[in-house]
């Protein structure tokens, strides 16, 4: 029997990046989630958070998690199968329901549980998952929990889907779990081609809407609503941690789906449930995300902006309608040495490198805020184009 920890010795590429000193993770904030951070002792413009409202920061839900967590203590001490369903999960749940426009919603303590625990208890062991091969790490994983058999369709690729779903046996069920608004690349998924396909071969459809709501349709409400199609999709799931500045994650679908999802779900039955301020929080901000729906037309006004002035220095990216923006470095050192030299010159961005990215096609994935300046913007290009410069990149 060899030693279990004998991977754990051998050279891997982070300690390769270590010793090369272009290490890009783990970065230590010592303010919160904004536009301009305080980063490792520098101010730091962010374009690599998810923070699309720019809801993290504002005051009304910093003080409602703060009123939750003095009501209701800080933690739940159980699941919601059990002791730890308060009064406001359920207020949380109804008002989301109520915004998606579906009959029921169910909250997760994370939105990658959300993943594992929807799918999981959905896909029967006879049943067929069938999947984009950019979705989310956390869709294949809750795929690898389930039982059933799942089959995946390249990327964007409507005809090699449908050729899946002409394989699928009439006796067994379906479901085709896609992102809404892709997390690396910034694409939205072909869903009106989804739709058609699924009514026509008898599948269901999942959206990973996690980069969707507060971010896509006049309301915010994500994927469907900007296809028009809030009605041709049976599950919704999302997360509180992006656009709604909290921790969590949800399923929204039919009253009859959500109560059988609660009562087989083993991530939703066996974790404790979101605590009192994050519920709050979330609650909150929805609420200006209600109230306040030009939020998404201003992040959506800023992620332009941002290609504008990439076109206008002539840096390459992948080229999206959303508040995502994955600019080329082609070669993953590159990727680790860009965010090196930007994080000194005061800009934070995520690498995007293998196996994420094909060989050769590594980037820089930026993301933006609705609450954004211009002159952030332009001051972060002007550091990106000083950094392509030092490193030749065309």
């Amino acid at each position: 029997m060899i030693d279990l920890f004998e991977k754990t010795e051998k050279e891997h590429n982070y300690d390769v990046a270590r010793a090369a000193n272009i290490y890009p993770y783990f970065h230590e904030l010592t303010s919160g989630q904004n536009t301009v951070v305080q980063m490792e002792g520098r101010r730091t413009i962010m374009i690599g958070s998810n923070n699309y409202l720019g809801l993290t920061s504002d005051p009304e839900v910093i003080e409602a998690g703060i009123e939750g967590l003095k009501k209701y203590g800080s933690g739940c001490s159980g699941s919601r199968f059990l002791n730890g369903t308060l009064d406001i999960h359920k207020k949380l749940e109804q008002e989301l329901a109520e915004f998606l426009g579906k009959e029921a919603v169910m909250t997760f303590s994370t939105g990658f549980q959300s993943n594992l625990g929807i799918i999981s208890a959905i896909v029967g062991m006879h049943d067929y998952v069938i999947c984009d091969k950019e979705n989310h790490a956390s869709i294949y994983d809750g795929c690898r929990l389930s039982y059933g058999k799942m089959a995946r369709y390249n990327h964007a690729d409507m005809a090699d889907l449908e050729r899946i779903l002409q394989s699928v046996p009439e006796d067994r069920g379906a479901l085709i779990v896609t992102d809404g608004v892709f997390s690396m690349s910034g694409d939205i998924c072909n869903l009106p081609e989804i739709v058609r396909l699924a009514r026509k071969y008898g599948a269901r459809i999942m959206v990973d809407d996690a980069h969707g709501l507060g971010v896509l349709g006049a309301h915010g409400r994500g994927t469907a609503e900007h296809f028009g199609l809030e009605n041709e999709v049976d599950i919704y799931m999302g997360t509180f941690s992006k656009s709604l500045a909290s921790l969590g994650g949800y399923m929204a679908s039919t009253a009859r789906v959500i109560d059988f999802v609660k009562h087989t779900s083993r991530p939703y039955i066996f974790s404790a449930s979101i605590t009192p301020a994050s519920v709050q929080s979330a609650r909150k901000a929805l609420e200006i995300l209600k109230r306040e729906p030009e939020r998404v037309r201003k992040l959506n006004e800023i992620g332009d902006y941002m290609r504008k002035k990439l076109d206008e220095a002539n840096i390459k990216y992948i080229p999206s309608t959303t508040p995502i923006v994955s600019i080329y470095t082609y070669e993953d050192a590159t990727a680790f040495t860009a965010c090196k030299l930007l994080l000194e010159r005061g800009v934070y961005v995520n690498p995007v490198i293998t196996p994420a990215t094909p060989v050769g096609k590594a980037l820089i994935r930026t993301s933006y805020s609705a609450t954004h300046r211009h002159e952030e913007i332009d001051e972060a290009v002007e550091k990106i184009k000083e950094v392509w410069k030092i490193l030749g990149i065309q």
